[in-house]
């Protein structure tokens, strides 16, 4: 596995490079940029559109632009034609939404294929996939990132419920278990905890880095109803704790030293220097979109509210914050705009809410830049009404009436 501030300045030079397309890459998939009118959905409502049937012009567009036609999801810098387990549980999940059925089936044989050495019962999906020195493509970085795992087990556990696919629901409850076994640790003072990755996060006997922005809470909340581990219950108290805790000033980092001693310290040493910035942007994301009814959300909202505040005042999001000063720097990209919106709206900042509308209206989203557009689906799938979680977690999508 890569030391991991060069991992995620790897994954994140996608940002603001563009992604050009490598010789070896097959046919798109053609998009359709039909329109669709939002309407009210319901997790217990029947299926009115067939599966296979893409019910999203935005998942259209990203998969005709990042989506090789065996399901790999071209993810990584400008000109490397990467691919990182992250981008393919994030393009399931996509597929799902918009009730692409053969896409979705793609990606998963891909990922099954390439990450998981041809069985996903087995193992875990590598981190990241790609050119080796040597010219071969292979798998460059075999330790998994749990971010990926818990999506992506999420995705296919809610897919299978809602295609009615056994295989899914199976292949969910083996993902999930084997990231309880290799991606979780009992924290003195935290529990039961899901680490970034299986190997290179401990930082000696009492100290360990964690990612906020790892452990959605509907997610978790989802795995904790669905799952027949008790320690999943521990996990999603244990996220919540590591939301709010390293978030003393309401700003989350992008990582987080926790000590069994100390208890939650900036991370200054890594490439990020205790700042919030890519990866953290998710955080707000994720909160924002908790149902209303979902356990602990208002908590998380109050602790998170400084930052709805300062998007309000600044106009904008931005680019990197010091979690401890409030100093922040930089304007993001409209994609942090994109994800800003469900937060700005569960904190009630509704003119805020509309200004981000209209900046990603004046400033959209480069359609080029992979990490961009992944937010940009997610914050405004949800904000257009093609999605929304249950309070257990559970998806509601529009393609269901």
């Amino acid at each position: 596995m890569a030391d991991l501030p060069l991992r995620r300045k790897i994954l994140h030079t996608g940002l603001c490079a563009l992604l050009l397309p490598l010789h070896s890459v097959a046919a798109q998939a053609p998009a359709s940029t039909a329109a669709s009118t939002a309407v009210t959905t319901s997790a217990s409502a029947s299926v009115s559109t067939a599966p296979g049937t893409p019910a999203w012009p935005a998942w259209e567009i990203f998969r005709t632009q990042f989506m090789q036609e065996g399901g790999r999801i071209l993810s990584g810098a400008e000109g490397t034609g990467q691919t990182y387990s992250e981008a393919q549980a994030y393009a399931l999940f996509f597929a799902l939404v918009a009730n692409d059925r053969p896409a979705f089936d793609k990606i998963l044989a891909w990922t099954e294929n390439n990450l998981c050495a041809g069985d996903m019962t087995a193992q875990l999906p590598a981190w990241l996939w790609g050119k080796r020195v040597d010219g071969s493509w292979d798998v460059m970085d075999s330790n998994p990132a749990s971010d990926a795992d818990v999506w992506m087990a999420y995705a296919l556990g809610e897919a299978g419920r809602l295609w009615n696919e056994r295989r899914y629901r199976a292949l969910s409850s083996l993902l999930a278990a084997r990231i309880l076994r290799e991606e979780t640790a009992d924290l003195p003072g935290l529990g039961r905890t899901l680490l970034p990755a299986p190997k290179g996060f401990t930082k000696g006997k009492n100290r360990w880095r964690l990612n906020p922005s790892y452990m959605p809470l509907q997610v978790m909340q989802w795995l904790a109803q669905t799952q027949p581990q008790p320690e999943w219950r521990a996990l999603v108290h244990s996220s919540r704790d590591i939301l709010i805790g390293a978030s003393p000033k309401g700003f989350t980092p992008d990582w987080t030293l926790y000590d069994a001693n100390k208890g939650f310290l900036p991370d200054t040493e890594g490439a990020e220097k205790g700042q919030g910035g890519y990866n953290a942007i998710r955080v707000y994301l994720w909160a924002g979109m908790l149902h209303p009814d979902a356990p602990d959300r208002q908590r998380v909202l109050d602790a998170l509210a400084p930052m709805a505040r300062l998007v309000r005042e600044q106009g904008h999001p931005p680019e990197t914050i010091d979690i401890l000063s409030g100093k922040s720097s930089g304007v993001a990209a409209s994609a942090f705009s994109a994800a800003m919106l469900p937060f700005l709206q569960a904190e009630k900042e509704n003119t805020a809410l509309q200004e981000q509308r209209t900046r990603i209206e004046a400033r959209p989203i480069r359609t080029n830049a992979y990490y961009e557009q992944a937010l940009g689906l997610f914050g405004m799938g949800w904000d257009e009404g093609f999605y929304q979680f249950s309070a257990a977690g559970q998806l509601q999508v529009r393609w269901q009436r």
